[in-house]
């Protein structure tokens, strides 16, 4: 599914335009993004956590030349889901015979 998919489904679910469920999906997005930058950490109940994780600095394989490089330490998003979210990916995947 891809960004348009879901603002298709988004419009469907709440019985409104896909004009309004864009602006709501990229409200949302920003949200998680702009919020990340301050709290690190943000919370939906049910569904997951999206957080801010930092990478240290580490050695790592050119695989084109085989050489050692020092890759610079970083940060970066991370979604952990809920149990709840995990509970209903894995009932459906069951029924699926997944």
């Amino acid at each position: 599914m891809d960004k348009k998919d879901l603002i298709v489904q988004l419009a469907k679910k709440t019985g409104s335009t896909q004009s309004s469920a864009k602006k709501f999906l990229e409200a949302f997005t920003d949200l998680i993004a702009d919020n990340l930058t301050v709290d690190n950490k943000i919370r939906i109940v049910g569904f997951g956590t999206f957080e801010v994780r930092a990478r240290s600095e580490r050695k790592g394989i050119n695989p084109a030349t085989k050489e050692e490089i020092i890759i610079p330490a970083s940060v970066t998003p991370v979604f952990k889901a809920g149990q709840v979210l995990k509970n209903i990916v894995t009932e459906n995947n069951d029924k699926l015979g997944k």
